[in-house]
């Protein structure tokens, strides 16, 4: 069993995030343009003045034992090689930075195993996070001759396990919170990437509602996956008839990203008189920059500078014992296929 996570930065130094930058976004699939383009970004804009400005967000958040996604993502890893048992050797493996997926393929080998599972850890599917994983992996499995079965699991956004895990970590924490309104906040990507998924090519951010259900020509639409997660949640929490909405944070660049903003929408939702607010990041299963920073810092002083009275940062599943569970079941599940 293989678990695919982004990656971090191995210190929240300078030196290092520009070192995770050039990797992660160095990604033809992650950036996606033209090569003169991509490379004029990256080496004359990005890495000149970005890494010192995130290796600041990265040192807000880092703790004694080191980053939380990879602390997250190893107790993961641990408690689903408890769960799965004997027959079974998982492995982590970061698309981005250490421990690689080729470190973590290299290890399997090792173990002789005959068939390969993996899960990149990203609940909806997008080109530029499942799909470079996937295609990252495949490119190590063939070059290192690797001979084991592979199969994948691409994308969980409504697995009954994934929402109902979610749910029961949450539930108490908003009961007892008593948000005025509930705020999905999801990673955002670029619209030109929403319509390369588009199947129809017509379907995708044609409409005020394209999203509202999926069918044949959305079925691999991020944006259109995020508002599924969104009505399987809600249900689950029984906020049919509780105020909630959708938006999408971490922008990059100037070219226009799939809406609504979540920067836009706090100061929105706040001169509407809502003062408690409850904010659930379910594209992240492991607690990282973009939501213990992005949203508990930066989201939270923006929301109090706004006029809002309280505020609260739901948890992300991280090592949660039902996760864990949930995870051993995809897993099985994928196993007998």
């Amino acid at each position: 069993m293989l678990l695919i996570q982004l990656g971090t930065p191995n210190s929240p130094s300078a030196a290092d995030v520009r070192r995770y930058l050039r990797e992660f976004l160095g990604d033809r699939r992650v950036l996606d343009m033209p090569q003169i383009p991509h490379w004029l970004l990256l080496h004359l804009v990005i890495l000149p003045f970005r890494p010192r400005r995130s290796a600041a967000a990265y040192a807000s958040i880092w703790t004694h034992r080191g980053s939380p996604l990879l602390l997250h993502s190893r107790g993961l890893a641990e408690g689903l090689a408890k769960q799965l048992g004997e027959g079974f050797h998982v492995e982590l493996g970061m698309r981005y930075g250490e421990p690689s997926v080729k470190a973590a393929l290299e290890r399997l080998a090792q173990r002789d195993v005959d068939r390969l599972i993996a899960l990149p850890l990203f609940p909806q599917y997008a080109d530029s996070s499942t799909g470079s994983a996937l295609a990252h992996l495949r490119e190590l499995a063939c070059g290192m001759r690797q001979s084991s079965e592979l199969a994948t699991i691409d994308d969980f956004y409504d697995h009954p396990g994934f929402i109902d895990s979610m749910a029961a970590l949450v539930r108490t924490p908003l009961r007892e919170f008593r948000p005025d309104h509930v705020l999905f906040s999801y990673h955002g990507l670029p619209e030109r990437q929403i319509r390369k998924s588009d199947a129809s090519g017509s379907h995708c951010l044609s409409s005020d509602d394209c999203c509202e259900a999926i069918g044949a020509a959305n079925r691999n639409c991020y944006r259109a996956q995020c508002f599924a997660t969104t009505r399987a949640l809600a249900a689950a929490l029984e906020l049919e008839t509780e105020p909630h909405s959708i938006s999408f944070q971490s922008r990059l660049g100037r070219v226009p990203w799939i809406h609504p903003y979540t920067d836009h929408v706090l100061p929105e939702l706040a001169s509407r008189g809502i003062r408690r607010l409850a904010v659930l990041c379910p594209s992240f299963v492991a607690d990282c920059l973009e939501t213990l920073e992005e949203i508990g810092i930066r989201a939270r002083q923006q929301w109090m500078s706004a006029g809002g009275k309280d505020f609260l940062m739901l948890p992300s599943l991280n090592s949660e014992p039902r996760w864990v569970e949930a995870v051993a079941a995809m897993i099985r599940d994928r196993g007998r296929c």
